[in-house]
């Protein structure tokens, strides 16, 4: 890749941190990159073209930053650690409030829409891979939705990012109550057969009730 692209990537990130998503323009963005804005329109074709190309590539740079940390994680409690810390990691990177702004720019726009929506799905599918590895052989193992619980854990998140900024003390709490749902899974995992039988057939009931 040219150096003028990724300066023009790494100009339109910058400005959505510094000036929401409202403060997108070519002007904004090649100001930020110290380059004509009219290289815009000549490596990428539009702003928005621009804007979806970097939060792809940001996203992609960010998952693959923590693949190496999922592949450690070895329990729902782990995988709940691990969340916290890339919160955390995010937060004072800023990607936190790209994402908050992402979000509010795709409520009326399909193509910002679609490539949130893309790059969450990064992160989901990371999630989703850990977690077939930790449920593997627990009583949830086989009547699971994983797909449907990392799209959750994934939600989960994106909230308590958004949360965060308007109540932490209560973002605090809610990550603190996601944290005992784990350990409360491990607790699952110690019981003997016959309780584990018993609530593979409540759990089963549960399902069929709501099919």
């Amino acid at each position: 890749m040219s150096d003028t692209k990724q300066r023009l990537l790494d100009g339109a990130m910058e400005t959505l941190r510094k000036q929401g998503i409202s403060g997108v323009s070519a002007r904004n963005i090649a100001g930020q990159a110290g380059v004509n804005q009219a290289l815009i329109f000549y490596h990428f074709g539009s702003v928005d073209d621009l804007l979806v190309a970097a939060c792809t590539a940001a996203t992609g740079e960010r998952v693959a930053a923590y693949r190496e940390r999922f592949a450690t994680v070895d329990s729902l409690r782990e995988l709940l650690e691990v969340g916290r810390a890339l919160h955390e990691e995010e937060r004072d990177l800023g990607n936190v409030a790209v994402l908050a702004q992402m979000l509010a720019g795709a409520q009326h726009d399909e193509k910002l829409a679609r490539v949130t929506a893309e790059t969450l799905g990064m992160w989901t599918a990371e999630i989703e891979s850990v977690l077939r590895r930790v449920l593997a052989g627990s009583p949830f193992a086989e009547m699971a939705d994983v797909p449907g619980l990392a799209a959750a854990i994934s939600a989960s998140f994106v909230g308590l990012e958004l949360y965060e900024g308007v109540d932490r003390p209560g973002a605090e709490r809610a990550m603190a109550a996601l944290e005992q749902l784990g350990a409360l899974l491990e607790v699952v995992e110690e019981l003997g057969p016959v309780a584990r039988r018993a609530l593979r057939s409540k759990i089963n009931k549960a399902a069929a009730r709501r099919s």
